[in-house]
């Protein structure tokens, strides 16, 4: 049984091919993907550099969140044997990344661009690389 993960930072759309039959999950990030510095107003006086969370302190939150996400896809995927995992943006190199740092790399079938997807259009790519059709 093998599935797509049509992934970005803020969800993932996974269809998993069980005997012809679609089975289709999705999970939301919890990630900001440009977190930004709070406040409706610049900062006043010599000790803005204080008042505002570093911008390194903040990519290691934003990484850790991603992280958080990108292993509850991996857990959602775990009774499936290959995966093809495609989007539109950095989010499928991360997610190809991860999956290997976990030790399941060999899982990856291939890792492809592509633009926002429906459903149905998910589903048909999938079958279409796996030969399902």
């Amino acid at each position: 049984m093998n599935a797509g993960i049509w992934i970005d930072h803020r969800r993932a759309h996974i269809v998993g091919l069980n005997a012809g039959a679609p089975i289709a999950t999705s999970i939301l990030s919890n990630a900001e993907k440009h977190p930004e510095r709070a406040g409706d107003s610049p900062l006043q006086g010599s000790f803005e550099a204080q008042q505002v969370p570093a911008d390194d302190h903040r990519q290691r939150a934003l990484t850790g969140e991603l992280n958080l996400y990108y292993d509850a896809v991996i857990d959602s995927i775990r009774d499936y044997g290959k995966v093809l995992i495609i989007g539109p943006g950095e989010a499928k190199g991360e997610l190809r990344a991860r999956l290997i740092k976990v030790n399941r790399g060999d899982r990856i079938a291939a890792v492809e661009p592509a633009d926002k997807m429906t459903d149905p259009q998910i589903v048909a790519k999938v079958r279409a690389y796996f030969g399902d059709v």
